[in-house]
């Protein structure tokens, strides 16, 4: 039996945009998005991505340090080939304990391989804001 390879590391912005197009799976600590991508073979590729509302700088770099230690020891079991990996941090996914967060992480990688997402968001529209009569 051959050993899965280490996932790649995802670095441009355009490869993490693209991800977003993909399947969602949100999860309380995080949102995991899958989307295959066109690096040739089965390669696995990850990113993560915490914006500032979750917190300041230490609180982030802390919660980037956990989901790699989770996508280092998960991906390669249970990843998806040929699929990049992206995780959104939430904002309580610092205080979650860490094996709530990798049975989390399993779930939700498992989800994705059964190919069930969430529904899409429906978001705020966009453009004018509709004038009442007077």
């Amino acid at each position: 039996m051959t050993t899965p390879s280490a996932p790649i590391v995802m670095q441009k912005r355009s490869d993490f945009l693209a991800a977003n197009k993909g399947l969602r799976v949100a999860r309380p600590g995080f949102v995991l998005l899958a989307r295959p991508n066109e690096v040739e073979g089965d390669t696995m590729r990850y990113g993560i991505t915490i914006t500032k509302k979750v917190g300041n700088a230490v609180v982030r770099n802390r919660m980037k340090r956990r989901f790699r230690e989770l996508l280092r020891a998960e991906l390669p079991q249970l990843g998806l080939p040929g699929h990049d990996h992206v995780l959104i941090g939430r904002d309580g996914g610092i205080e979650r304990d860490f094996t709530k967060l990798r049975d989390e992480l399993r779930a939700a990688l498992t989800r994705a391989a059964e190919g069930k997402g969430d529904p899409p968001r429906r978001g705020k529209p966009r453009g004018r804001k509709p004038r009442g009569r007077k």
